[in-house]
């Protein structure tokens, strides 16, 4: 049959053709097509005979054709057939379509939508056809019947999509279908239909199925819809990724209800989806730009659905090859420092952490996208390199005005910034792990910053290269050449980049044999160089290499843990065969470094300071040390026994016309010696039982030399006079003349060689009695010295000269000193202690000391002399001084001690200043280690475990000590209160419950003790005053919200001075003793409206967030209950407020700064009404919501505890000024021309504290604005609380005026003729000024 079909159907006619498929029974039909289509034969052919043989004009025809096509679809989709052989029927099938009428395409359609429903699609070829049967039936222009009704084809198509989308879709065919709708003409609102059908539908697909799906979305949306498509792939991929972190979180439950799915591939499919969008925003430019859109939008209302680990990993994606990248930087670093400053804002109030229990914290989603980028995500490593180094820079530590830049400014306002910076270097140490291809572009890029940022602080960047180096060592060798580049560099860059570069690179040096050639080579010019810095920069790097090139039977000593070696890999490859070669190497070294000894102080010192760290990491280049030390210190040695003094000063001078500069800084060489000479006879002696004589002898040889010549340079310092120095009371002393400055060198010098040889007697001493005295003694000549020039300096008034020279003692020793002065109760140490405990100038200088090095460590992490640059020890030694300062200042208290006698502060003055310093340093470099201090300081608890310290309690105890203390000295008779000391109690105080949990009961005891303290005691000292305020604010804070205490602070202020209306008498109402007349202003009243302000801003901080939340629509339930809160939060803060304003206002101030920042505060305050008004209007015009009752109350109290009072303030404060004026043109009369420039600044001062004003009723104005705009949309009269205002900026006093016209009659009178043409001339003016004014109104 079909072959006679197809004969019938190559005839010219067809009648006989449609004659012969009449004759077909209904199944046969079907039949044949599919016989012809598995045989593979001419199925199109016979399509074609079939459709030419039922013509569309015939009703018959149409039925056959629709026969045809309802055994096709299920035919195609059945599998059977070839994949070409279903391309061929269905390209035919799309052609006839058109043809068919609309009843007919309608009957089809419903079809499709029935196999759709059924769920029996496989290939989904058939939807090729489906898409050309509803586009031909939105184009039908006859009504088609649809259930009861008719239709147009447009119409119907819509309601198919619709029904379409509301059914159950098979998974399999859903990326089909999406792909199917590209090619229909979809309007709006069926395109968001279908977009949310596919979205849905993500949930229900396998893994691998969603990047093709993605693809097909993303395509679909160039017809609109972009930003549903982008929100609905973003919030897919944050909630899986947020139940793969609870499934890892949580341990896999016995019953494995959700199926989970393998983290790999869940990354790998985020990966290429991320690539599939990047690729159609490269097509198509306005999905990149509603990407950014979108995110920002939703950044203002969710920053955690916005930018979560896949959003973050998209916009850098995007960012690498897009014009989009600047765009996309400054979102993120936007965002970034956002949530780093929301944060540290929650961090302060309990109040706003009480709203808002958990914040989005962006650092942890950026360092996740780079752990997610190690499941091969190369598209986005490249973006978080650029966005790592923008971070970087853009929040870089800044140079402060002639000093070095601080790492650790630890000032609040800097905090965001700096976090930034930091994540910024952990995205790229993170990165530079995960992924090997990129790490050589990350290195050349941080040392090309290193060298071309040298005149701004690049601690950050070379931080980041030692933690890389440390990481990755041997990716060096790779850049090695890199690294030598940037070492010819070395002499132009300053010495602490230098010395920070070298000891970031070192482990390189051990590894790379061709890179420290280089480096030498570099080196050993520039210590050739005219530039100083580049002369210092060798000195370093040779120091350097010395320490680290170790020589064949070097002590491996435990001390050998300095900052350089603990932090880096000791990849000390070639040690165990290269120890004789790197002899040699040493020695060369030394050699070049000898030569430095004739340049430069600066370079000298460099030297003496390093030399002792290479001994140390280094012991066979001891003799050479000690004896490179020894005939330099000949040079300026007077062997002479009796000769006074010991040593040539004159030869450490050296003049250049005028000027005198130090040539040799004699005091650290003797350092130096001292301190090499310890270590050696502690260390390498003891260790060289077994070695040749020889040897032993050499040693013997220098060791014995230093100590004569130290011991003969003691006993000849004892005995020295300042005369013998060309130092005594009447030599000059100031740093303008030649003579001057050489007599400060010298005295310098004097006292820095006394307390070396202090420290050096004290050492060897043995506690022996003699010794102690000798040591006395040096105290003695030091002191003179010191006492002369403190003299001076306090003549001179110079701020130079008024700086105490740094002390050469090291830290180690000041804590053995300190410990033995106040802590050692050994009886045979009895007697010779007490040769130096007699002295009370040599205790007060010991604890002065103390504090100097705490400052010094505090300032710049790290102390002159041995182990300075060791955290491990520096920490150990601050244990040690903190015991004794603690144990010194609780069991001798300062009003025990004597002062009077001297001048000066008391040593227990000085311990407290001492603990206030450690305090803050500890929580500043070692707050990772705070248990183990609090641990050291308490001697009760020694053995306990080191996991079990409990920080809030050990902190607790401690306060409770310096609790006492002030108890103590507030309860003092007036004669021996000591305000200085009160401060310093109430500072360390503040710094300890830092420590407090603020959970805890110990916090709460706290408070409560401070409360306590500010009710009961009446402190007129003002700067005591405001220390214990400031305390109790910022522990009460994080308690609960402040406004409270704020309100009864204010009465108080209000009953202390009393009313602006003098016939009002105040109830008084005392709740803190604190407040009183010398107190209350400016002192209390400025940091009541500080705090003020502070709630001012958290509250404002709340309206944003209530204004990004009622922009949200979505999940109603949950943002409606969480805007609910804040409102409530927001109007009982405010309404607290007013109450506070209401009792100020009140308050008779005195003008000054109290006026002035009260009514900017209420200015402040009225905007921030206004704002929340203007949240309820919008939430007015977004929904039919009323007001609710709080905020009613909220506007009744500022209409009648507020405004009125405000306005009558300003009349008082005017009135003060006026006052002030007519006092001031009292005096002008009397004193016409002395009196001028007072005249002018009283008006200058008066302008100035009026201009608020103006301000203060512009906010109020507009506050009642937007009340009546808020009435209308509400239907609620909230303007029948708020009374008319009165006062206005520019109101006519009638008496002033009355006084002016008298004044001016009388001048009339004086000089009439001149009158008559000045009067004329005003009424010309006055006729004048209404026509101009009616100019104006046409």
């Amino acid at each position: 049959m079909a072959q006679r079909i197809l004969s019938l159907a190559a005839e010219e006619g067809s009648e006989r053709l449609q004659e012969a498929l009449q004759s077909l029974a209904e199944g046969e039909l079907g039949d044949m097509v599919t016989r012809q289509a598995l045989k593979g034969r001419e199925t199109a052919a016979l399509l074609r005979g079939i459709f030419r043989g039922s013509p569309c004009s015939q009703r018959s025809g149409v039925l056959r054709r629709l026969q045809v096509y309802k055994h096709c679809v299920p035919l195609v989709e059945s599998g059977d057939l070839h994949l070409g052989k279903v391309s061929e029927i269905i390209g035919l099938l799309m052609l006839e379509a058109r043809q068919l009428p609309g009843h007919a395409l309608a009957e089809l359609a419903n079809l499709f939508v029935d196999v759709i429903k059924g769920g029996s699609l496989t290939n989904g070829k058939s939807l090729e056809l489906f898409s050309t049967v509803l586009t031909a039936l939105a184009s039908s222009k006859e009504n088609l019947a649809y259930g009861k009704g008719e239709l147009n084809g447009e119409e119907f198509k819509k309601q198919l999509i619709n029904t379409l989308c509301s059914s159950k879709w098979d998974p399999r065919c859903v990326i089909h279908l999406a792909n199917m709708f590209r090619d229909i003409p979809l309007s709006g609102e069926e395109l968001q239909f279908v977009v949310e059908k596919v979205l849905r539908m993500f949930s229900k697909l396998d893994l691998q199925e969603i990047p093709p799906l993605v693809y097909q979305l993303l395509l679909l949306s160039a017809k609109g819809s972009k930003k549903t498509v982008l929100e609905g792939i973003i919030s897919f991929f944050n909630q899986l990724d947020k139940r793969q972190k609870e499934e890892q979180r949580v341990p896999q439950s016995v019953d494995l209800e959700v199926a989970t799915m393998p983290l790999d591939q869940l990354r790998h499919v985020e990966g290429t989806v991320i690539l599939h969008i990047v690729s159609v925003i490269n097509l198509d430019q306005d999905l990149g730009e509603e990407l950014i859109r979108h995110l920002k939008a939703e950044q203002q209302k969710d920053p955690g659905r916005a930018l979560c680990p896949f959003s973050v990993a998209l916009l850098l994606s995007v960012a690498v090859k897009h014009r989009l990248q600047e765009q996309i930087f400054d979102f993120l670093k936007t965002s970034i420092t956002r949530s780093c400053k929301d944060l540290q804002f929650l961090q302060a109030s309990k109040f706003l952490q009480d709203l808002f229990p958990q914040q989005h914290d962006i650092t942890a989603v950026i360092l996740e996208v780079v752990k997610n980028s190690a499941f091969g995500w190369d598209h986005v490593t490249q973006g978080l390199v650029d966005l790592g180094f923008s971070l970087m820079e853009s929040y870089e530590p800044k140079k402060p005005f002639g000093g070095k830049a601080a790492d650790n400014s630890y000032g609040l306002s800097k905090m965001p910034a700096q976090q930034a910076c930091r994540l910024g270097a952990s995205i790229l140490l993170e990165t530079f792990k995960v992924h090997e291809p990129i790490r050589s572009d990350i290195l050349e890029q941080v040392l090309n910053r290193v060298l071309t940022k040298a005149a701004s602080p690049v601690s950050h960047f070379i931080d980041l290269l030692s933690n890389i180096v440390v990481s990755a060592p041997l990716v060096l060798q790779t850049s090695s050449s890199k690294v030598t580049e940037t070492f010819d560099n070395l002499s132009f860059l300053p010495i602490d980049t230098v010395q920070g570069l070298l000891r970031a690179v070192q482990p390189l040096l051990k590894v790379s044999m061709s890179v420290r050639d280089s480096l030498i080579l570099v080196l050993q010019k520039a210590i050739f160089s005219r530039q100083l810095d580049a002369r210092k920069a060798a000195v370093a790097g040779f120091l350097l290499l010395l320490r680290n090139f170790k020589v064949l039977g070097s002590l491996t000593s435990s001390q050998s843990s300095q900052a350089i070696g603990a932090t880096q890999v000791q990849a000390d490859v070639h040690a165990c065969y290269n120890s004789a070669a790197n002899e040699a190497f040493c020695l060369e070294i030394l050699g070049s470094l000898r030569r430095c000894l004739s340049q430069q102080a600066d370079v000298r010192l460099m030297l003496y300071e390093g030399f002792y760290d290479v001994l140390r990491r280094n012991s066979q280049l001891a003799s050479s040390i000690m004896e490179t030390l020894l005939s330099q210190i000949k040079q300026y040695y007077l062997p002479q026994p009796d000769l006074l003094p010991p040593l040539k000063l004159e030869g450490c001078i050296m003049a250049q016309g005028d000027q005198i500069f130090l040539q040799e800084p004699l005091a650290h060489l003797l350092c130096c010696i001292q301190h090499c000479l310890a270590w050696y006879k502690s260390t390498v002696r003891r260790c060289q039982g077994a070695e040749d004589e020889e040897e032993e002898e050499e040693g013997v040889g220098f060791e014995q030399n230093f100590e004569e010549m130290l011991e003969s340079v003691t006993r000849r310092m004892i005995k020295s006079e300042l005369e013998d120095f060309e130092l005594d009371k009447s030599a000059d002393f100031s740093l303008s003349s030649g003579v001057g400055v050489k007599n400060n060198i010298y005295a310098i010098q004097v006292m820095g060689i006394c307390e070396v040889l202090i420290e050096y007697n004290f050492n060897i001493g043995n506690f022996s009695k003699n010794k102690f005295e000798d040591v006395l003694g040096l105290f003695t000549c030091y002191n003179k010295l010191s006492e002369i020039l403190r003299e001076k300096a306090g003549k001179n008034k110079s701020a130079l000269s008024n700086k105490t020279a740094r002390s050469f003692l090291s830290m180690g020793f000041v804590s053995t000193l300190l410990t033995a002065l106040f802590r050692d109760n050994a009886q045979s140490h009895e007697e010779s202690l007490a040769v130096l405990r007699s002295s009370t100038e040599f205790l007060r200088y010991a604890v002065s000391v103390a504090l100097q090095k705490v400052q010094q460590l505090e300032e710049t992490g790290q102390t002159d002399g041995p182990d300075g640059q060791n955290p491990e020890k520096m920490f150990q030694n601050l244990c040690k001084i903190t015991q004794v300062l603690l144990w010194r200042y609780t069991s001798i208290p300062t009003v025990v001690e004597e002062s009077g006698k001297k001048k000066g502060k008391s040593i227990s003055l000085l311990c407290l200043e001492g603990l206030l310093r450690i305090f803050n340093t500890v929580q500043q470099l070692y707050s990772a280690r705070i248990p183990q201090f609090l641990q050291a300081l308490d001697i009760t608890d020694g053995d306990a475990e080191e996991t079990d310290i409990n920080v809030t309690e050990k902190a607790a105890f401690q306060i409770r000590q310096f609790q006492r203390s002030l108890v103590n000295q507030l309860s003092s008779a007036e004669d021996d209160f000591n305000a200085k000391e009160t401060q310093s109690l109430i500072t360390v105080l503040s710094t300890l419950s830092k420590l407090l949990d603020p959970t805890s009961q110990q916090f709460l005891q706290f408070l409560t003790w401070t409360v306590k303290v500010c009710k009961e005691n009446a402190l007129e000292d003002i700067s005591c005053c405001k220390g214990l305020l400031s305390l109790l604010f910022s522990v009460h804070v994080l308690y609960k919200s402040p406004v409270g205490l704020l309100r009864e602070l204010a009465q108080d202020i209000h009953a202390c001075l009393g009313d602006i209306d003098q016939d009002i008498e105040v109830e008084g109402r005392c709740h803190f003793a604190v407040v009183n007349a010398k107190t209350a202003a400016p002192t209390v009243c400025l940091l009541v409206l500080g705090q003020v302000d502070k709630v001012l801003e958290e509250v404002d901080w709340l309206i944003k967030k209530l204004t990004s939340l009622g922009s949200d629509t979505s999940d109603s339930s949950q943002a409606s209950n969480q805007t609910q809160a804040l409102e409530k939060g927001v109007i009982l803060q405010l309404g607290t407020l007013l109450t506070v304003y209401h009792e100020l206002v009140q308050t008779a101030l005195p003008s000054g700064s109290c006026v002035d920042t009260l009514l900017r505060s209420l200015s402040k305050t009225y905007g921030i009404l206004t704002s929340l008004i203007k949240h309820y209007i919008q939430a007015c015009r977004s929904s039919s919501n009323t007001i609710p009752g709080r905020l009613e109350k909220l506007v009744k109290l500022s209409g009648s505890h507020l405004t009125p009072q405000c306005y009558s303030f300003i009349t008082y404060v005017q009135n003060i000024h006026s006052e002030s004026l007519s006092f001031v043109e009292e005096k002008k009369k009397k004193k016409k021309e002395d009196d001028a420039a007072a005249v002018s600044t009283v008006m200058a001062k008066v302008l100035r504290e009026t201009k608020p004003i103006p301000n203060l009723i512009f906010a109020i104005e507009q506050y009642e604005k937007f009340l009546i705009h808020l009435s209308k949309k509400s239907k609620v009269n909230l303007m029948q609380y708020m009374k008319l205002s009165t006062s206005r900026d520019f109101r006519i006093n009638a008496s002033v005026l009355d006084s002016a016209l008298q004044e001016r009659s009388l001048e009339d009178a004086e000089n009439e003729p001149h009158n008559d043409q000045s009067s004329t001339a005003e009424q010309t003016d006055e006729s004048q000024e209404p026509k101009k004014k009616r100019q104006r109104k046409k």
